[in-house]
């Protein structure tokens, strides 16, 4: 028995006609904006409202995308931790320039980011580093992420060795291959899902030191 083939040219969703984005209403800067969004995300429960999709490309332009977790922002941009050797963290220290979606789709809307890729200072890795709970820590030091393992159980058996090297309530550092990547932002793209596929696209675009807000055809 084999699943029924959805029929995709016809599944849609038509957005309510009780929301809206202008120009008149946007905050002056797109970091005010982000925030009143990212609150209204939070406060309507969205799921991981934090969560977002990093899109990078190694140097031949070859592009990836994944979800991970946003852990910081403010004017200088948008900030996440990872492995730097895995591949989104090779790819960002080889052709730095990267894009952001945060999808909060029962709001019918997304943030759409796009622009360079800076590391964060080790200081301010350490210090986010010695927040995440203990077994996360531990993680960092067992998987050497987008590595190619033999089994769930090499995994495990890697996760051993780090809680055996740092037996409780020894500190646990962060691995000098641990790092964060900071996209600072040449644009930030505000949507609001609209009837009829009108959607809302109000974007923030940096000129020198300055920004533009500008609207884009949906």
């Amino acid at each position: 028995m084999t699943p029924e083939t959805p029929d995709l040219p016809r599944l849609r969703y038509d957005y309510p006609d009780d929301t809206g984005l202008s120009e008149a209403e946007v905050a002056s800067d797109w970091l005010s904006q982000f925030s009143a969004w990212l609150a209204d995300a939070i406060a309507a429960q969205v799921p991981e409202p934090n969560a977002m999709v990093l899109a990078t490309a190694d140097p031949t332009g070859r592009p990836s995308a994944r979800t991970v977790l946003l852990k910081g922002y403010d004017p200088d941009g948008f900030v996440c931790y990872t492995n730097l050797e895995s591949r989104k963290g090779r790819e960002a220290q080889a052709n730095p320039y990267a894009s952001l979606v945060f999808s909060w789709l029962p709001l019918h809307r997304q943030v759409v980011v796009c622009g360079t890729v800076r590391l964060v200072p080790r200081a301010e890795v350490e210090r986010y580093f010695a927040l995440r709970p203990r077994g996360a820590r531990l993680g960092a030091w067992a998987s050497r992420q987008s590595t190619v393992i033999s089994s769930r159980q090499e995994l495990l058996d890697r996760y051993a060795e780090a809680a055996a090297r740092f037996p409780e309530p020894e500190p646990v550092p962060p691995p000098e291959y641990w790092g964060g990547l900071r996209v600072v932002p040449e644009t930030v793209e505000f949507w609001q899902g609209r009837p009829d596929r009108l959607h809302d696209r109000i974007r923030y675009r940096r000129v020198g030191p300055d920004w533009v807000v500008e609207r884009l055809a949906p």
